[in-house]
């Protein structure tokens, strides 16, 4: 893990589409919290003046043709090198005066990812429906995939440069968080969580959520997860439909062939056999699958060990006590 005794790269991330109102006062802020670290914007095709505020704030800004805030997050961390990376949104609801405490919860408690749950995420009735789905999907997730997170919706997180490098992230929307906090969970990475203050739009910012479009592909994502890294669980629930299915349709037609030794309804017998081989043959896929997503999991683990990790044995101090480096970005092939 990084030393904060010692001089830190740290990047501050910040994906942007159309966010002219905020992302001035968003970069200032977080030059003034983070006076050593390097501050990227990425514009997503913005049709405002995003870019351009951005950069007389002084960011690095890198345009980011692929629609979407996973693309964005993809881009980010395959291009950037840094020892700590402060993801944060552009639109003025996470308060950049909080990085240094959830880079400090990050190093103290030696943890790959730190994740600042949102205080406050319900107190604006605009947000009534964002936070319903949020409450659903959050004991959806501690269901399906454990109990590491509490808001694995926010997106004020800070990263070790191991989690960065071997996060796979192949989402292209809003579900990049959802990924990222499977991802964690599934290699047992070590995480930690701090309550910060959640803010509300300024006027004339406008959220780019959607309620019902970003909910059902968040849902598309949980179960492309389930069935990527609980396969066993995925195909089991299908097999369990298909077979309760099979026994509806078979035992009128049972009982009925003990009384009269007769199948008076051959197509309808045919097809409750059916259900229960399709039953079994998920269950023999969900069996396959659990070993090589087993296999894929050991594999993402010896790649995630083998990128260094710094340790120290000192007690770490605050940060901004000691000057950093500045954090570098590759050019873009």
């Amino acid at each position: 893990m990084p030393d904060m005794n010692a001089d830190l790269d740290i990047a501050v991330l910040i994906p942007c589409y159309n966010e002219e109102h905020t992302i001035g006062d968003v970069v200032t802020r977080f030059r003034a919290s983070l006076p050593s670290a390097t501050i990227y914007v990425y514009d997503n095709n913005s049709s405002d003046l995003t870019a351009l505020k951005a950069r007389a704030c002084g960011a690095i800004v890198v345009p980011e043709p692929r629609q979407g805030k996973g693309n964005v997050v993809r881009r980010m961390f395959a291009d950037i090198e840094a020892d700590i990376y402060l993801m944060a949104d552009g639109d003025g609801t996470y308060a950049p005066e909080d990085a240094p405490l959830l880079i400090n919860t990050l190093l103290t408690g030696r943890a790959d990812m730190a994740v600042g749950t949102r205080r406050g995420v319900t107190d604006d009735a605009g947000r009534a429906g964002h936070a319903f789905g949020n409450r659903i999907f959050n004991g959806l997730y501690k269901r399906l995939f454990g109990r590491d997170f509490t808001d694995i919706f926010s997106g004020y997180r800070a990263f070790t440069r191991r989690f960065v490098k071997s996060f796979p992230a192949v989402s292209g929307g809003f579900e990049i968080e959802t990924e990222m906090s499977v991802h964690a969970s599934q290699l047992k990475l070590p995480v930690s969580e701090i309550g910060l203050d959640y803010g509300r739009r300024p006027e004339g910012s406008a959220s780019k959520l959607s309620t019902y479009r970003d909910g059902a592909k968040i849902l598309w994502m949980f179960a492309m997860l389930a069935k990527e890294t609980r396969p066993v669980g995925f195909f089991g629930v299908i097999a369990a439909l298909f077979a309760t299915a099979s026994l509806v349709l078979m035992t009128p037609i049972l009982i009925e062939y003990a009384a009269t030794g007769l199948v008076p309804r051959m197509p309808t017998w045919v097809l409750s056999l059916g259900l229960l081989m399709f039953s079994a043959l998920m269950v023999m896929t969900g069996l396959i699958l659990d070993s090589v997503s087993r296999g894929r999991a050991e594999q993402k683990r010896s790649f995630y060990l083998s990128l260094p990790a710094r340790q120290t044995g000192r007690a770490p101090r605050a940060i901004g006590q000691a000057p950093a480096k500045r954090g570098t970005a590759t050019r873009a092939a």
